[in-house]
């Protein structure tokens, strides 16, 4: 008891008040009683330099970030890692079934190139779609709520895990490779109707050795296509890693005539910088470019892979703690004033609570109806009927 006392009387003596009666210096007092007039409104950090390939300069190797934008940053990625983790935790207990690709460890990318384009420019992706899906603007609960199949999910629950889709969002493709074409195809339309957009058209170092994908620079190349084709290179291919691959591994250089960069994609300002770079390239009328993203996963290729029998642990673990997007983030923030350990702390808890009572709703949603499975056929038709499951019932669907 008696230490417990001592305990608490030193804390009162350690508080403003006391500090401020005993006579003490104000700049004694406690780092938690610290507000946000405490803290630098911006910070201008050096980055590393992008490798080029038919260009004779590249972006920027010093940005400017503000408190603001870094405390979204945080937010933004912070949320996705725990939104992936809870994903894998309801798969674990067969909540969410089928296909399930996490991108815990890849969200400096996402993040990067949201912070860099406009909501009207266009983003087409691979099936690691979770992320991409929460930067484009759909709430986690409705993510999660696809996941698990339900009603509230951005999809209407027909969606899952790789089909997920919004606004300007042409959502995660399950063919290797084959959302590349279709991207380029976005980028036409909007050079077609003169609209002043970017397509950014993203996949992995696994679909990189697509035909398809070279068919596509060939098209986007003559064309001269507002096409900026991303490879976020995450190190693996399923459960094979690029150097058993591909004979090549410089992924930008890929695009032969179309110019390229190579960025370091677990820091989240290299990615800005780059995809702003890319960007103005594209709107300028130079046509296409290639940007390779240096990046990796924490998880394994799907959630049926382990991610162990091809690397190895201490693989992984050297990556969480030299290259972890979220911890390099924070240092910065708070070597530079920018925010204080305490402030991310309470976006941490803040985040776990959002990401708690959206998994809450997404396992208590109701399952759709079958009917609806022949709901959204096609986009603005007339309503017409479908037979169903059983052939001698016949539904009307409805866009």
């Amino acid at each position: 008891m008696r230490k417990m006392l001592l305990a608490v009387l030193s804390r009162v003596l350690q508080s403003p008040a006391a500090v401020a009666a005993a006579g003490k210096p104000a700049s004694r007092v406690m780092v938690a009683s610290r507000n946000y007039a405490d803290f630098a409104n911006e910070a201008t950090f050096e980055i590393k330099k992008c490798d080029l390939h038919r260009l004779e300069e590249g972006p920027t190797t010093t940005t400017v970030m503000t408190r603001e934008e870094g405390l979204q940053y945080y937010k933004t990625m912070q949320s996705i890692r725990r939104m992936e983790l809870k994903a894998d935790q309801l798969y674990k207990q067969k909540i969410i079934r089928g296909f399930c690709h996490l991108y815990d460890g890849q969200e400096a990318c996402c993040v990067g190139i949201e912070a860099a384009i406009k909501p009207t420019d266009h983003v087409i992706t691979a099936y690691r779609v979770h992320g991409f899906t929460y930067t484009r603007g759909v709430p986690i609960r409705e993510i999660l709520t696809e996941l698990t199949g339900r009603k509230g999910g951005c999809a209407k629950g027909k969606g899952g895990s790789m089909h997920m889709y919004t606004k300007n969002f042409y959502g995660g493709n399950g063919i290797v490779g084959a959302q590349v074409p279709l991207g380029a195809g976005i980028a036409l339309a909007c050079k077609y109707f003169g609209k002043n957009e970017v397509c950014m058209t993203l996949y992995g170092d696994g679909a990189a050795n697509q035909g398809q994908i070279f068919e596509t620079f060939n098209m986007a190349a003559l064309w001269k296509l507002p096409c900026i084709f991303v490879c976020e290179n995450n190190r693996y291919g399923m459960g094979t890693s690029v150097e058993r691959a591909a004979a090549s591994t410089d992924y930008y250089r890929r695009g032969d005539f179309i110019p390229g960069l190579r960025v370091d994609g677990m820091d989240v300002l290299c990615v800005r910088e780059a995809t702003k770079f890319a960007a103005e390239h594209c709107r300028s009328g130079k046509g296409p470019i290639v940007m390779e993203l240096q990046t990796y996963r924490y998880h394994g290729h799907s959630m049926s892979d382990p991610g162990i029998s091809y690397r190895t642990r201490e693989e992984i673990q050297e990556v969480r703690s030299k290259s972890d997007p979220i911890t390099l983030l924070k240092d910065r923030m708070v070597n530079n004033n920018l925010a204080s350990i305490e402030e991310l702390k309470d976006i941490d808890v803040a985040v776990r609570k959002e990401i708690e009572e959206a998994a809450q709703f997404a396992t208590t949603d109701p399952e759709p109806p079958l009917e609806d499975l022949c709901q959204h056929i096609y986009f603005n038709e007339p309503p017409f009927e479908v037979r169903g499951p059983n052939q001698w019932i016949s539904y009307k669907s409805t866009s």
